[in-house]
């Protein structure tokens, strides 16, 4: 990648993006897709971070395999890994019928767990914010 501080930034902006959509989905009752997307909020912007810490390929979907590696540039990142692990659970049964023992995804999620999501990836996008020269 030529220009890390670019990369991080389409990133950063995607995930801002994504935290307003999260919202917009929980304002209309679609609490599941709220919560999904506030996990991909979060994980678009440990990906800016990391971009913008100069690496040059960012893979994977966990929050908290993504913050453990921000916690290597800065220590801060370490207490969030906890925070990381609730917006985790968000990845798959969100979306999948078959992600939950009993139910769909439509009916198992409510205004509190979008509440919560949502409160959660802010304090990414805040936290990951600080850093980024965006």
């Amino acid at each position: 990648m030529k220009d890390p501080r670019g990369e991080a930034a389409k990133w950063f902006a995607q995930a801002e993006y994504d935290l307003r959509a999260a919202q917009t989905n929980a304002d209309n009752a679609l609490y599941a897709y709220a919560c999904f997307i506030a996990q991909q909020a979060a994980e678009k912007a440990l990906k800016a971070f990391l971009y913008g810490q100069g690496e040059r390929l960012v893979l994977g979907h966990s929050v908290a395999t993504l913050c453990g590696r921000a916690a290597k540039s800065r220590k801060e990142f370490a207490a969030l890994v906890q925070q990381a692990r609730r917006l985790d659970r968000f990845y798959i049964p969100t979306r999948y019928p078959n992600g939950l023992p009993d139910g769909i995804p439509a009916e198992a999620y409510d205004a509190r767990d979008a509440q919560d999501a949502i409160t959660l990836a802010q304090e990414f996008c805040n936290t990951v914010k600080k850093y980024l020269n965006v």
